[in-house]
């Protein structure tokens, strides 16, 4: 047995698989965010309730957390300091010299995770091909490692000019900090991010060591929970770029795990998309703080190199701190179930991105919480069971909820409560619409054909309100979508990926150097994978990062050959000739292009999902899984209207519902319009068809 557990900002799913039979056991809870152990022992204790003495049996727990950008994001990591090179002190403040928001002369940037009184100089310089210019003075190494103690840092942080290329100065300082810092954590750019883009590898190897000493004592302290109630097996982590590895590598390089808990719900979708053979499908998961998605097209969810955390404006990229590690291709919306309503400055109707979170959380949820949500109207609307959240074990109270509405938004706004509640539902499916149409054309979709796969407590709720402003044909819902993203865990591998950075231009380089390059990458990646208890037989997939000399931007190529030796420079120009055109609709074959950066994707085989498959159907009934009748509003008809509300446990392969119609399952509830159809698969799969 495995479980996965997913940590959101205000729920935590719970998915416990029996590998044997492919059957699941869900399980949700509010999350506690003084201590997430709390609620993974409550969930925990719940899945045991339900097969008793599991934890004897489960092999594996994979988790995935919001610690670490949690920590950023509230700056509560480490007391960090800087070693660099002399000149150097201040690429965290001037990072490229771009303003996110040109024409305001009071914008913020967001503050460093180090300030400049612990960024310390040192002489030494390497040539950019990592020869020697200025050997390392050791001894004024040493007096800055001292100065840095008696800051009282906890973490420090090494990056050098190009020591990507050569990093002995670099180790040199690592061997002097644990002399003259023996407590000290110790985090260097060779190690966490040996790439060019001296603020970037900068940026990421200071958050590696900001958020380390966390990381490491939470995952410490949570192995120790886990075993005083039972579990005996091995504790991993999802990346953010998809693949799981293990708690001590994720102690080791926490920066690559800032997005692990997002990431779950994409790699389900892939596993789905292909599963169905779905061309583009567009993975939607809405949970109580947050929405997220993401395109996949023929099966792959796409990976970006960079991304930035703690925004001082939100969705204002720019605002925020660089980490360049793989990273899933996410699109990020403020809109969750926890989203507050309330009327902005130029008196309209704003919803989010403030969240009430877990606590207080909604109105309803009876909490203390004050401010209206988009839940609360969620629940007005009629489109929750108040009686039936969380499968009945949480009572909401939509008198409460009605009072917040019409005192904070209606009564400010000089509207209807009825326009209120609807305004506050319709504009965050128009929001995320928005995002979402955006997202889908950048990367050469069109949400006129994509599938909606929806995921989250949140997500099924709004998923049919979105497909119809996006013009999508198809709406697909997976059982237990309340507590689908957990359920991603399974379907991931495990993997590590690396990279390294070596300019050379294509037709004139090594190659023999070039695939010295590549089995060191891959010897390490072995190494990761062998240190985390991986057995059998691991691939490895190899990826370059290229461009035409003088250009700032890369073009990653594929490499499916296992020996760069016996590739024709030429034959690999025109590949690269074919996806920059592919891209940007043109190429320059008359530029010469250089190699920059060598990528390597260490990974066990898939261990496959087997999907368990509903029995029955023959000769039985739809009405047989009718729960009965309530009133919820329709968009279409702009008025309350009566929805048949379905037990989706009762459902069978091949029931046919007709909406308007509510469909019920403990962790999730699913609206289907008026002008809306819907099928049961073999899997329990809801295809919903919009008319």
């Amino acid at each position: 047995m495995r479980i996965g557990i997913d940590v959101g900002g205000t729920f935590t799913d719970f998915v416990l698989l029996d590998d044997a039979t492919g059957e699941t056991r869900t399980y949700k809870c509010l999350t506690t965010p003084r201590d997430p152990s709390d609620a993974m022992e409550e969930g925990i204790r719940g899945l045991e309730r339900q097969v008793p003495d599991c934890m004897g049996r489960v092999e594996e727990i994979i988790h995935g957390t919001t610690l670490v950008i949690n920590a950023i994001i509230e700056r509560k990591g480490a007391r960090t300091g800087l070693i660099t090179t002399r000149g150097f002190r201040d690429v965290l403040e001037l990072g490229r010299e771009i303003r996110y928001a040109a024409y305001d002369a009071f914008a913020e940037m967001p503050e460093p995770l180090v300030p400049r009184e612990r960024r310390l100089e040192v002489d030494e310089r390497l040539r950019a091909d990592g020869s020697v210019l200025t050997a390392l003075d050791e001894t004024q190494a040493r007096a800055a490692l001292r100065a840095l103690g008696g800051m009282k840092v906890e973490s420090v942080a090494v990056c050098l000019l190009n020591s990507f290329e050569n990093p002995v100065h670099e180790l040199a300082l690592k061997r002097l900090i644990a002399e003259e810092l023996p407590g000290a954590s110790v985090s260097i750019s060779y190690e966490v991010l040996p790439q060019i883009r001296e603020y970037e590898r900068t940026s990421t190897t200071v958050t590696n060591a900001y958020v380390k000493p966390l990381t490491a004592r939470y995952l410490s302290r949570l192995r120790e929970r886990l075993k005083s109630i039972g579990f005996r097996g091995r504790l991993f982590i999802m990346l953010s770029s998809g693949g799981v590895t293990s708690a001590e590598t994720a102690a080791d390089f926490p920066v690559r795990i800032i997005e692990s808990g997002p990431t779950a719900a994409v790699i389900a979708g892939q596993y789905f998309s292909r599963l169905f053979d779905l061309p583009e499908m567009f993975c939607f998961d809405m949970g109580g703080t947050t929405a997220k998605s993401c395109l996949i097209q023929g099966g792959i969810a796409g990976v970006v190199p960079t991304f930035e955390v703690g925004r001082v404006q939100r969705f204002q990229k720019g605002s925020g701190i660089t980490i360049q590690v793989p990273v899933v291709d996410l699109m990020e919306v403020g809109a969750g179930g926890g989203s507050i309503a309330r009327r902005s400055r130029l008196g309209t109707l704003q919803v989010g991105p403030q969240s009430a979170g877990a606590e207080p959380g909604p109105i309803c949820y009876g909490r203390g919480g004050t401010e209206p949500t988009v839940t609360d109207a969620d629940l007005l609307l009629g489109y929750l069971d108040a009686d039936y959240f969380l499968g009945g074990s949480m009572k909401l109270d939509a008198a409460a909820a009605r009072r917040g509405v019409e005192e904070r938004v209606a009564r400010p706004l000089g509207v209807s409560y009825l326009q209120a509640v609807w305004g506050i539902h319709d504009l965050i499916n128009e929001t995320m619409a928005a995002a979402a149409k955006t997202h889908i054309a950048e990367r050469g979709g069109n949400p006129k054909v994509v599938s909606v796969a929806a995921f989250g407590g949140a997500g099924p709720v709004h998923a049919y309100g979105l497909a119809r402003k996006l013009g999508a044909p198809r709406l697909i819902v997976p059982p237990n979508a309340g507590v689908g993203s957990a359920l991603g865990f399974f379907t991931a591998p495990r993997a590590f990926d690396l990279v390294r950075s070596h300019k050379t231009p294509f037709l004139s380089g090594d190659y023999a150097q070039i695939e010295a390059l590549f089995r060191d990458l891959e010897a390490e990646g072995e190494r990761t994978l062998r240190r985390a208890g991986a057995e059998g037989s691991i691939g490895f997939t190899r990826s370059v990062d290229a461009r035409f000399i003088g250009q700032g931007a890369e073009t990653n190529l594929p490499v499916p050959e296992n020996d760069f030796t016996k590739l024709d420079p030429a034959e690999l120009r025109a590949r690269f000739d074919d996806t920059y055109r592919r891209l940007y609709g043109r190429t320059y074959p008359e530029s010469p292009v250089e190699f920059v950066n060598f990528c390597v994707r260490a990974s066990l085989p898939v261990q496959l999902l087997s999907l368990p498959k509903l029995t029955g159907g023959k000769g039985r009934k739809v009405r047989g899984a009718v729960k009965g009748e309530r009133p919820a509003y329709s968009g279409i008809s702009r008025d309350f209207i009566p929805y048949t509300v379905y037990d989706r446990y009762k459902l069978f392969p091949g029931a046919g519902i007709s909406g308007p119609a509510i469909v019920e399952e403990r962790e999730s509830t699913v609206i289907i319009g008026e002008d809306a159809k819907a099928t049961v698969d073999e899997y329990g799969f809801l295809w919903i068809d919009l008319t």
